[in-house]
């Protein structure tokens, strides 16, 4: 590969399937970016209203020296959407255009496109190659890394997909300047994440830096983005398909996933219900004696200052029995119990046992109820 603006690259070690991650700028529309991937006839884009608009023909030009054909696919944008409606619009494309089991498939999008094109990469002929070119914050930093591929079911996030990792990741942070306030926020979410459970010097370094990352300061958001990727790829190295370590990655999301369940697909943010449940579980830790007083404050007050939100919600009745008689902690504990960690429906979650470390437990639906009642004010 001639050589290519100046850029990081991390490693994710997985024997046969390693790839690297590209964190730079002007990565996504350099046509040596892409140089190095397996050999095709066809590239199928998969991008969303959005996003298209603002790279897509970006992408497919400097896609163009590499294959004959480069199609577009366009999906409508929203979590609301990650469904199998959805999905077989990609399984259209591929069909349509005769496509084969070379053909290597992008995503062009944030963490809903990126989960939707592996799903579909994974599934196709039973599995062609596709390369994560993410444009949110929040995909750069923890959906395009490490090959958790799905969709969502009404009655659970991301219950039906597959492991399945991407040849490339390409981190480019020049797609920071069209991401919107409430997007990058969200972003922030994920990488607050790391520092609790692995890393309190990246906790401290984004306490210090979150108004330059606030105000997408290029160097500080760079550096953020290298250090999460990292932190990632040293678990993912590990435990590549969730059997235990790689659990710890979803701090904040056995409530976060409650919160976007039953709220509805699409009306908080990802990030943000993450944000909110990172909250929540502090407090459970806090309450399981494991953390002080003093750090669940801390936490509390990063998360809110990187603008998310820190009172989680009253959540709306079930939709499928709306006529069911439910405590607004019940309800949580209802939809946690479907959660993918859940184990003969005892909930999971992911606790702070130091600052710097977490682990998986179990907790007394009581004490779960303590926590809800206190978090939504």
């Amino acid at each position: 590969m001639s050589q290519l603006p100046s850029f990081a690259r991390v490693l994710i070690d997985l024997d046969e399937r390693s790839y690297p991650i590209l964190i730079g700028h002007d990565l996504l529309g350099d046509s040596r970016t892409y140089a190095d991937l397996p050999g095709a006839d066809s590239a199928l884009v998969v991008s969303n209203t959005v996003v298209d608009s603002l790279y897509g023909e970006q992408l497919g030009l400097a896609l163009a020296p590499h294959y004959r054909n480069v199609y577009r696919v366009v999906l409508p944008d929203g979590e609301q959407h990650k469904n199998w409606q959805t999905l077989n619009l990609i399984f259209d494309a591929l069909l349509q255009n005769r496509c084969d089991r070379k053909t290597v498939l992008f995503a062009l999008g944030g963490g809903v496109v990126g989960d939707m094109t592996g799903f579909a990469a994974a599934s196709f002929m039973r599995g062609v190659p596709f390369v994560q070119v993410p444009t949110t914050l929040l995909a750069q930093v923890d959906s395009s890394v490490g090959g958790k591929t799905a969709i969502n079911h009404p009655l659970g996030k991301n219950m039906i997909g597959a492991f399945y990792q991407p040849r490339l990741v390409v981190c480019d942070a020049g797609v920071f300047s069209t991401l919107p306030q409430r997007e990058l926020s969200a972003g922030l979410a994920e990488v607050i994440k790391y520092g609790p459970i692995a890393d309190m010097a990246f906790l401290d370094w984004v306490d210090a830096n979150l108004p330059q990352l606030l105000a997408r300061d290029p160097v500080a958001l760079a550096f953020a983005v290298k250090r999460s990727c990292e932190i990632k790829a040293q678990v993912v190295g590990q435990d590549e398909r969730e059997g235990g370590l790689r659990a710890i990655l979803n701090f904040g999301h056995t409530f976060g996933h409650a919160i976007e369940n039953g709220m509805g697909y699409g009306h908080w943010l990802h990030g943000e219900a993450v944000g909110c449940g990172m909250v929540m579980a502090a407090q459970l830790s806090l309450r399981l004696g494991l953390v002080d007083a003093a750090f669940v404050q801390r936490l509390t007050g990063l998360i809110e200052r990187a603008g998310l939100p820190v009172v989680a919600p009253q959540l709306p009745p079930s939709a499928n029995d709306p006529a069911l008689s439910e405590s607004n902690a019940d309800r949580y504990l209802s939809l946690m119990r479907v959660d993918k960690k859940a184990q003969a429906g005892t909930i999971q979650f992911i606790v702070i046992d130091r600052p710097g470390s977490a682990q998986l437990c179990t907790a007394p639906d009581d004490l779960v109820r303590q926590v809800v009642e206190t978090c939504c004010g």
